[in-house]
């Protein structure tokens, strides 16, 4: 799997970071014509955070496996493709995302009305269900892929230097105790927060514009119970199983997720602001009383009694991995000959599975940089352009993700909030599978002029105090916001926070998408939606 140790190796394009986005870069870029180096730090298989995939990011996925004609890499887009044609490669099946709302050293209680539960379906049926993607089994498939498709691949690699020159970049450093050197025109860094280039250029870090800092505390373990086992649904049966989704227990200043895979192994960990990681595992004022992360997971546990009965017989199979800081921003993007996927240049928190349609977003507009570009003037203007979106989508996250933080002690103002997150993905998904992505610009419609205005005015005004009169005013403007992108019927109020997948629901909003009943109809029969008009 790995090329022969060499001095010197000269390609067009390197790309550092082997995980999914490194790999699917070097690969599309290789399919493309582009001799491309990918170089990685470690060995495959591997532990990587970042694991629930959305209909967004899968859509995403197809777009690039069909440009670059990739069917084996098309297949992982879907639940169902991907056990007929991947079925050795582990993943989790994702209904949907699910969230359950607690009180601190309560027991969990709901009523029928599901005042603390939100249940928004991604999908109407296991077949085109999305996944999580199991990372140790998944980057290295997609590393067999690259390989097979003539990247050269090198990993075990130190990379410690990086020189920009005037017609192509240096990186040096050891591989195997040998020195190693590459050059290429261009560098693609797919090596995560605070990763190759941030490091090498001494980059600034920006600063955090609204969320509060949050730590993580994460592992993978077995014997995790199902939920709906310990604690059945009440009054009818839920519009999908809700252990088969991205699982969100939420508490005030924090939350803790929950993803099955078909292997045995679940991810689990938490978010916690800071504040409320010191609280909860109990630490002094500066953060240090020795406690190590096992016994803060046992900590946090203890205070959430019914979460603790689900975790009561699991056992973490790795260590647990602690990040003191589990957000950060990078103050610059590009350089003349150098440029960060989103998952490099910043990370904000994986409370709604934003970082795969970000990346893959990013990676789609950089691949379209450096196929319609030459070096020089056009270039420079199109990296800059990449970079200043690039800003614009991790702020536009960061801003609702502050919001989410600051109200997880408000359930009601927290579900009407995400469901910004919702109403944008969904549209966003509809307009690009209709062929008018001009409809839906930009992560989180981040550049339609109306809704974006509207998500970062409603977000903002989340994070301050607000009178039971001026909430209740947020929570009509959310609605309003919502309405001319809602397709997927959340503006209903009679499901009771229990959303499904409804064919009629997008044909009720063919109009919002500058279609008609019959174009949509058609729509969900090619994506693979069964009886369109149930």
């Amino acid at each position: 799997m790995t090329a022969a140790v060499a001095d010197r190796i000269d390609c067009d394009v390197a790309v550092v970071g082997s995980g999914f986005a490194g790999s699917l870069t070097a690969l599309a870029l290789a399919r493309s014509g582009r001799r491309v180096a990918l170089v990685e730090r470690a060995t495959h298989p591997r532990f990587a955070i970042g694991e629930s995939s959305t209909p967004l990011a899968n859509l995403l996925l197809e777009n690039l496996a069909d440009r670059y004609n990739l069917p084996r890499v098309r297949a992982f887009s879907k639940w169902g493709t991907w056990q007929r044609t991947h079925p050795e490669v582990a993943v989790g099946l994702k209904r949907g995302f699910t969230f359950f709302f607690h009180r601190l050293n309560e027991p969990f209680v709901d009523d029928a009305a599901h005042d603390r539960q939100l249940l928004v379906a991604a999908s109407p049926h296991d077949e085109i269900g999305d996944t999580h993607w199991y990372r140790p089994d998944f980057d290295h498939e997609l590393v067999r892929e690259a390989h097979t498709a003539g990247v050269l691949y090198f990993d075990r690699t130190n990379l410690r230097t990086f020189t920009e020159g005037d017609l192509h970049c240096t990186l040096e450093g050891e591989r195997q105790n040998r020195p190693f050197r590459i050059t290429a025109p261009f560098v693609v860094d797919a090596s995560g927060p605070r990763g190759f280039l941030h490091r090498t250029l001494g980059l600034p870090e920006a600063p955090l514009r609204w969320l509060p800092h949050t730590e993580g505390l994460y592992s993978h373990f077995t014997g995790v119970a199902r939920w709906d086992d310990r604690h059945p649904p009440r009054e009818g049966p839920p519009p999908f199983p809700r252990d088969a989704a991205a699982l969100h227990h939420v508490f005030p200043g924090g939350w803790i997720w929950v993803l099955p895979f078909n292997n045995g192994i679940t991810s689990a960990g938490a978010a916690l602001t800071a504040d409320a990681a010191r609280r909860l595992a109990g630490d002094t004022a500066n953060g240090v009383d020795g406690v190590d992360s096992g016994e803060r997971w046992t900590r946090l546990l203890a205070s959430l009694p019914s979460i603790a009965g689900q975790f009561r017989d699991a056992r973490a199979v790795l260590p647990f991995v602690r990040a003191p800081r589990l957000a950060f921003r990078s103050a610059e993007v590009c350089g003349r000959r150098w440029a960060m996927l989103p998952s490099a240049a910043g990370v904000i928190d994986p409370l709604l599975s934003t970082g795969f349609p970000l990346t893959l977003l990013g990676i789609l507009r950089l691949l379209d940089v450096l196929e319609h570009t030459a070096d020089g003037a056009d270039r420079r203007l199109a990296l800059e352009r990449y970079a200043t979106v690039t800003q614009s989508e991790l702020d536009a996250t960061e801003l609702l993700v502050a919001a989410l933080y600051a109200t997880m002690g408000d359930p009601v103002l927290f579900k009407r909030l995400s469901l910004l997150y919702f109403a944008a993905a969904s549209y966003s998904e509809a307009a690009r599978r209709l062929g008018r992505a001009d409809l839906a610009p930009g992560f989180l419609l981040d550049e339609h002029p109306s809704f974006s205005a509207e998500r970062r005015a409603c977000s903002a005004l989340a994070l301050e105090p607000l009178s039971d009169d001026a909430r209740e005013a947020l929570v009509a403007r959310i609605d309003r916001a919502i309405a001319p992108f809602d397709i997927a019927g959340l503006g209903d109020r009679t499901r009771r926070d229990w959303y499904p997948v409804v064919a009629a629901d997008a044909i009720a909003g063919a109009t919002k998408l500058q279609a008609t009943a019959a174009q949509i109809d058609d729509m969900l029969r090619r994506c693979g939606f069964e009886a369109a008009h149930g």
